[in-house]
């Protein structure tokens, strides 16, 4: 199926210039890698234990010819959607590029999904072919995979999944590949990407091969990102975030991608890949910080960086404790992260920027720059995309990113855009006068309390974060007369919810954290209390997205029925 271009300068970028000016689409670059360095070492996938599997551009794209080969030869109709369903590793990457080099588009899945979740994309997006691989749960998403469609196993495959899909190694090594070059058009589509559902039923974000390539020159360049880079990919590549810097970037860069085996062997992968580059989540770096302060105390951790004779000895050791030492850049993306928690890391002499972007512009949209960043913005706009605030503070971009649009919704495409091109983000947010972006919640996030006034959750989150011992919070209080946040506890600490000891000082400081942050707060945003809560929130149970963001709807009303009794109680720490 191949999708007009609707993004208005996509369309200038596409039919203007010579050819020689257009940018390098990403088979393009592969082929250039493959040619110019065919021996330098490109993927390393480990298989189990210390045992690793290595790749070359060469030998990588003997398999991508064979696959696509073998693509080919299933005379599926040209532009099928092939699906990919599996955790990171190297074939994930070698099927994305079989797919595009066989003339298909590529659709990747969350590993994490559930199967009614697996059965709606597989059957929205008409997928005609499923690639299924490294999966921790397959027995829960087997039964969102239809029997009647054909598909193949990743080497890495659940057994399950071998048993019921021919394997890579055996189809690669029978089938005919593909010769020469082949090329596809700047605006054909590339991929559809899924929006992980936090607001209702995934939609399907159909990206252009341009904004794929254009994205990646971008942040590049932006970086100075050069071949001698490496990278960890764990993050999900079927998100935007991963898929956008680490793929596309590796890609365009050549730098050696390296791969995470389990969480358990997370250190031991990061030793393996020393990165110079490295992107997570701000529940990770949440994680990373409070996993030095369970061997440090805080308060005595920043009495001995004062001490000039151990500053920097103590700064080494925690960034070599994490794997970080040699990390020239640290990203941070997906969803705010409480300036606290940046001004940390930063003090540790971790270049931590932070980015911003969503589906609909291949998470292309804003950068903190090194060296111009600042405390509590995003960062600047990327080249090529254009920033504003509309009238009621809704962030608005115009990309050479954008998507095509939502596939099977012209409606909801039409709703996503402004007259003007530009696509409506759905966040708020302000500009300082260097141009620096500021999220300051989302639209649709927006609460009234009983007295009409509007509130925005993120900010008082992110405020409320940076208690050692909490690990997430969702504040509300729609038609209630002051907001109120809920909390789950760290990990580490949730088994001690019922120890009394424990109760009693975490009230106490939670307490005092209510203070601190009600100073900071107009009066109609103060807490009227924080309550503790038993119940984890999950991806398995349906309180978060595959990317680990909450679903407020399902998490307000899994605590609807206490918050009269909460409230009433005039506490300001309440334990489930």
């Amino acid at each position: 199926m191949n999708m007009p271009v609707i993004n208005p300068i996509a369309e200038q970028v596409v039919t203007s210039g010579s050819p020689a000016e257009r940018v390098s689409l990403v088979l393009d670059m592969v082929y250039r890698w493959e040619k110019a360095f065919p021996n330098k070492l490109y993927m390393t996938q480990p298989i189990a234990g210390n045992e690793v599997q290595t790749y070359t551009w060469s030998e990588m794209m003997r398999e991508v010819r064979r696959m696509a080969g073998y693509l080919k030869s299933l005379d599926l109709p040209q532009r099928s959607h092939i699906a990919l369903l599996s955790k990171n590793c190297a074939q994930w990457i070698m099927a994305d590029l079989a797919i595009w080099m066989a003339g298909h588009v590529s659709i990747p899945l969350y590993p994490t999904l559930n199967a009614d979740t697996v059965r709606y994309i597989l059957d929205h997006s008409e997928a005609k072919f499923v690639f299924v691989g490294k999966l921790d749960d397959w027995e829960r998403m087997r039964e969102g995979v239809p029997d009647s469609l054909p598909g193949l196993a990743f080497d890495l495959a659940p057994e399950h999944a071998l048993e019921r899909y021919p394997s890579w190694y055996e189809t690669v090594k029978q089938s005919t590949p593909i010769a020469g070059e082949v090329h596809r058009e700047a605006s054909e589509l590339a991929s559809i990407v899924y929006t992980s559902g936090s607001t209702g039923k995934p939609k399907g974000v159909m990206l252009s091969f341009q904004a794929m390539s254009l994205a990646s020159k971008g942040v590049t360049n932006s970086l100075n990102i050069h071949h001698d880079d490496r990278m960890l990919s764990y993050l999900p590549l079927s998100h935007v975030f991963e898929r956008f810097v680490v793929q596309m970037g590796s890609l365009r860069s050549g730098f050696q991608l390296f791969f995470a085996e389990t969480l358990d062997t997370f250190v031991a992968d990061l030793n393996r890949a020393k990165p110079t580059l490295f992107m997570a989540v701000p529940r990770i770096w949440s994680k990373f910080q409070s996993g030095i302060f369970a061997k440090m105390p805080p308060k005595k951790l920043s009495r001995l960086l004062k001490i000039a004779l151990l500053n920097r000895f103590i700064k080494r050791k925690i960034l070599r404790t994490l794997g970080l030492e040699h990390v020239r850049y640290a990203g941070s993306g997906s969803a705010p992260l409480s300036a606290d928690i940046l001004d940390w890391y930063r003090s540790l002499g971790l270049e931590l920027l932070e980015g911003y972007g969503m589906s609909e512009n291949f998470g292309y949209s804003h950068m903190s720059q090194p060296g111009r960043s600042r405390l509590g913005y995003v960062g600047e706009p990327l080249p090529g995309v254009d920033c504003r605030i509309a009238a009621d503070g809704e962030i608005q971009v115009k990309s050479v990113t954008n998507m095509i649009g939502y596939y099977k919704a012209e409606d909801k495409t039409a709703e996503a855009f402004t007259d003007d091109g530009y696509l409506k983000t759905g966040d708020r947010g302000e500009l300082d006068e260097s141009g620096r972006l500021k999220i300051t919640g989302r639209t649709k996030e927006l609460f009234k309390t009983s007295k009409g006034k509007y509130v925005a959750p993120a900010p008082i989150e992110n405020k409320l974060i940076t208690h050692p011992d909490i690990d997430m919070v969702c504040v509300s209080g729609a038609n209630q007369p002051q907001p109120h946040a809920l909390v789950v506890l760290t990990e580490a600490n949730q088994p001690r919810q019922n120890d009394s000891a424990f109760k009693e000082q975490l009230e106490q400081s939670i307490a005092e954290k209510i203070v601190e942050v009600n100073r900071t707060l107009d009066p109609h945003e103060h807490l009227s209390f924080v309550a503790v809560v038993s119940h984890a929130w999950t991806i398995e149970n349906g309180f978060l997205t595959p990317t680990l963001k909450l679903k407020r709807d399902v998490v307000e009303a899994a605590y609807a029925d206490k918050l009269d009794g909460w409230y009433a109680r005039r506490q300001k720490v309440v334990f489930e």
